[in-house]
């Protein structure tokens, strides 16, 4: 493994993905360790504009629609990605993962496509590792009415995030070497140290 790896952190709304990408950029900032750490969809400018239109509370597209806007954003930040590729460490907040969990475990499109439109995307580009955070259904509506506002994609019912999170769990099974998976559901202190752990051997 290269050691400035494409690292992942994947889960469902409410899972701590987010606050656990942060705290690895902060650590590798305090140790002044170049990274680029983006989201998806957003990251780069131009899927940022995307992701304000996926997750428009008003938005109303249909399942096809949005794994096309999902991918263009992806595109654009493969774009820019590609330039720091095994020279900066690269974190990402949600990527390929999200949108097999999402796109067809949740809404049930068709995965040989998905596939072969990240691949075309992807090309050269490789995923290193990834931290899977896994959540409860109890602890992901508690954090997510915690939040100031909710997007469209956090207002399903849980019985498509427990599809997408069954989804999630199927991926990491088939390469369980690059996958760590994260009970959210425990203390953040103790997963923060899992993680670091994970990251200080990655790096």
């Amino acid at each position: 493994m290269s050691r400035k790896p494409v690292i992942i952190f994947e889960g469902i709304e409410g899972s701590g993905k987010t606050s656990h990408i942060n705290y690895i950029s902060k650590y590798l900032k305090s140790r002044r360790i170049k990274h680029i750490k983006i989201r998806e969809p957003g990251g780069t400018k131009n899927s940022e504009k995307i992701r304000k239109i996926i997750l428009n509370n008003k938005s109303t597209f249909n399942k096809d629609t949005d794994l096309l806007l999902y991918l263009a954003a992806r595109s654009e930040n493969i774009y820019q990605l590609k330039k720091y590729y095994k020279k900066k460490i690269i974190l990402i907040d949600r990527f390929v993962d999200s949108t097999i969990a999402y796109q067809h475990y949740g809404f049930g499109l068709n995965l040989s496509i998905i596939e072969l439109l990240n691949k075309y995307l992807l090309k050269n580009f490789k995923i290193d590792f990834t931290f899977l955070n896994i959540v409860n259904k109890t602890n992901m509506k508690r954090r997510l009415k915690m939040r100031k506002s909710l997007n469209r994609y956090d207002k399903f019912e849980y019985k498509f995030y427990n599809k997408v999170q069954n989804g999630f769990l199927k991926q990491a099974k088939k390469n369980k070497s690059k996958y760590l998976i994260v009970n959210s559901n425990l203390d953040i202190k103790i997963n923060k140290k899992i993680i670091l752990d994970k990251i200080d051997k990655l790096i």
